[in-house]
């Protein structure tokens, strides 16, 4: 690991060790072109969509794109948590990179590039509707195109099916009727979605996660023709692993002939985590991570991760040991692309100066979860410490800025503009949701010591992420691994006074994000703000 690192799953040796990413990658999907790998993974609310990772031998990435700008449709503009962008797919097709994405309130969407680093295209919805999840589109040898996708219960009234249909050679639409060609609640694949489409030896492949996200499995079908019959195996298990859940990705290949899996593991509050694992063959069936045959005989021939192996053979392909950005000194001309904003953001909310980030104080409607304008991002290990540098001297009375922890139970510490005092709260908030969307948000307020303005030009606000225990995530029992989120505060950057503690709890299918805020009262209903200054974010290990 480098001196420097927050996660890094390179061990330095020709080994690596899991999870290769300890961050909030969830569903992820990956292709190999050529020497490099692309990686996407979900964003639901939060924009820009759709992160791209590369790498250039599975266990080093970095972020280097994103897919879209904001959110398609306009009720994005504010956060709609849990919806939006769901499990994606990428595919490369002579010459062009298509990912396809599905908004389950919305549809299935196509976006396209030539250049994978550069801009993507609009997406074109080539599905309206309610419904339908977890598309993956797939081109034949014979020149046709098809589209897979899963369904989501709370949308369409049912689960566990997979359907299949025909698609344009371009993408951009759906040809003929919808096939359903595999029914999960008739074989013990109960929750089967995520289906991934690959061809290899003449047979059609369709990986699927099923069993649920925290304790499911993987499960892979096959059939000789697109549309079935399709025969099913399951390929993977928990085993006598620490990963629960072990299911959802992508199979990727080397130039020197191995075959790999990615998938995530969720782990509650930190989200769903990447792993990467060995796959091997058998008579035409993969098996995924280490083959061991368990005594009930509930999974031959299967596999169950590893937490350490030898790394993949590139071919000699030179990789940086890597990891996605943390730290952040707000120099670059555009922000870095570990930020995300809670919805589609707007441009008077913010301006890079090239000293700082300026956050302009946007007018409060709502709750702190449910304001649009925070600035996030995805927790990168399991412990770590956060300091973040605030200039507050251009704030105006009744404004206010600070950092926050997002998730359903979230926390935040703020200062308020108040004459010639900062007033420093420390908020706890709980979003309750319904069927889909949050009902009710709670919040309750912790008043501390004012400070002097004078002596307030600059805070510094420190987060630390502290495991506190362990429970078994397969368990249905109330208890999750227990993470303490701490905030403290301090006007000279080394003597901090607690604002206060809590646990942690992940937002709606995402883990728990940390970032920053500026805002002011419904009731400051003027055109022009202050603005908050942040200088620099700053990760270290925990």
């Amino acid at each position: 690991m480098k001196p420097n690192s927050i996660w890094n799953a390179d061990l330095g040796n020709g080994s690596y060790r899991n999870p290769i990413l300890y961050a909030d990658y969830s569903d992820p999907d990956a292709i190999r072109v050529g020497g490099d790998y692309f990686m996407i993974a979900s964003s639901f609310c939060n924009a820009p969509g759709l992160p791209l990772l590369h790498s250039k031998d599975l266990v080093n990435w970095k972020v280097v794109n994103y897919i879209i700008s904001e959110i398609p449709e306009a009720r994005y503009s504010a956060p709609i948590h849990g919806c939006g962008v769901w499990a994606p797919a990428i595919r490369y097709h002579e010459g062009t990179y298509f990912v396809c994405f599905p908004m389950p309130d919305e549809g299935i969407y196509m976006s396209t590039a030539t250049d994978p680093f550069g801009t993507w295209t609009k997406p074109v919805n080539i599905r309206p509707g309610a419904g339908w999840i977890d598309p993956c589109p797939f081109w034949d040898d014979d020149g046709k195109a098809y589209l897979v996708a899963g369904v989501a219960k709370s949308r369409i009234g049912y689960k566990s099916v997979l359907h299949m249909v025909e698609m344009q050679p371009d993408g951009m639409g759906l040809i003929g009727e919808e096939v359903k060609i595999f029914d999960g609640n008739e074989n013990g694949q109960e929750t089967i979605e995520g289906p991934k489409m690959y061809k290899r030896n003449g047979w059609y492949y369709i990986f699927a996660p099923a069993g649920g996200v925290k304790t499911g499995w993987q499960t892979v079908l096959r059939s000789r023709n697109v549309f079935g019959p399709y025969e099913y195996k399951v390929v993977m298990r928990q085993g006598d692993s620490a990963v629960n859940g072990p299911h959802q990705g992508a199979w990727v290949d080397t130039v020197t002939g191995e075959d790999w899996f990615l998938h995530f593991q969720d782990v509650y509050a930190a989200g769903r985590i990447v792993h990467l694992q060995p796959m091997h063959w058998h008579e035409d069936w993969p098996i995924i991570g280490i083959a061991k045959d368990n005594e009930d005989k509930s999974c031959l021939d299967c596999g169950e991760p590893v937490m350490e192996y030898k790394k993949p053979d590139v071919g000699g392909t030179a990789a940086e040991v890597c990891e996605p950005d943390t730290s952040d000194d707000f120099t670059g001309r555009q922000l870095g692309l570990q930020w995300q904003w809670n919805a589609n953001p707007q441009k008077e909310w913010y301006q890079l100066t090239g000293n700082g980030l300026k956050l302009h104080a946007v007018r409060r409607t709502t709750a702190y979860g449910d304001m649009p304008n925070l600035l996030l991002q995805k927790w990168p290990a399991p412990e770590f410490s956060c300091v973040t540098k605030l200039n507050l001297s251009q704030l105006a009375d009744g404004e206010e800025a600070g950092v926050i922890s997002m998730g359903m139970q979230y926390g935040l510490l703020t200062f308020r503009k108040n004459g010639g005092q900062l007033l420093p709260r420390f908020i706890k908030g709980e979003q309750k949701f319904g069927k889909i969307l949050v009902e009710t948000t709670e919040e309750s307020v912790q008043e501390l010591p004012g400070i002097d303005w004078k002596q307030a030009g600059e805070i510094y606000v420190k987060y630390t992420v502290e495991r506190t225990g362990t429970q078994d995530l397969n368990s249905r029992e109330k208890g999750f691994p227990l993470e303490l989120v701490t905030l403290a505060y301090s006007t000279d950057g080394n003597s901090y006074s607690k604002a206060g503690e809590m646990n942690a709890v992940p937002g709606r299918w995402v883990g728990v994000k940390n970032g920053v805020f500026c805002c002011r009262a419904a009731s400051e209903d003027r055109q022009d703000s202050g603005y908050a200054v942040v200088d620099y974010v700053r990760y270290e290990r925990g």
